[in-house]
């Protein structure tokens, strides 16, 4: 079927139909709404996404998105070294962050086990995170990872890693709907769930 719009648009609308939960509709919705829109705006949102993929990194100890080598959850000096919250990406950092519940640190995995799709413990960030714990003086690893079949299979996979490690494994309490993603949780649910964590037992 011939589209009906011009190359330059088409190609907008194919790219903007590559980005994660944007269908056919909502790409065309939002390439026309581009094309209406003011070029002053359209070149500050251009310059934003080339800013922002050209300044943007993991941080070296942590793996959250930084603008230097160092995230600034890892370079505030005013955050509980000692435990860290660790979880599936960057999205669930900020969604951790809004509850004022955590003042430790974090460790993003990039990921979560997932035998089905391919992905194993060596494709994510499990050995960064064995080896921060000694030089960092860790006791307690919270598992932040989501109430489904990916997260629960990391969580524990992460608590027989820790184990012979002698520090304390815990897991969000209940209140977390099943199925459900730490980052669509809001702030009192996954703040309650955050300070009544239990122990992770194997």
């Amino acid at each position: 079927m011939a589209t009906p719009y011009t190359p330059a648009v088409q190609i907008l609308i194919d790219e903007l139909g590559k980005l994660p939960g944007i269908g056919p509709r909502s790409a065309q919705r939002l390439a026309l709404h581009i094309i209406k829109t003011e070029q002053q705006d359209v070149d500050r949102l251009a310059n934003a996404i080339t800013d922002a993929k050209r300044k943007v990194r993991f941080c070296e100890r942590c793996f959250n998105l930084a603008d230097s080598n160092m995230c600034n959850v890892c370079t505030d000096a005013k955050r509980d070294s000692s435990i860290v919250c660790v979880v599936e990406d960057s999205r669930d950092i900020a969604a951790l962050e809004r509850t004022g519940e955590f003042r430790g640190r974090y460790h993003v995995l990039l990921g979560l086990i997932d035998p089905l799709q391919g992905v194993n413990p060596d494709q994510l960030k499990v050995r960064e995170l064995l080896t921060r714990i000694k030089p960092e003086g860790i006791e307690e690893v919270v598992v932040c990872t989501s109430n489904n079949t990916e997260g629960d299979v990391t969580a524990m996979y992460l608590a027989r890693m820790l184990d012979p490690l002698g520090i304390t494994v815990s897991r969000l309490a209940s209140g977390l709907p099943v199925g459900g993603d730490i980052e669509y949780a809001d702030e009192i649910t996954l703040g309650r769930s955050f300070s009544n964590r239990r122990k992770l037992e194997l």
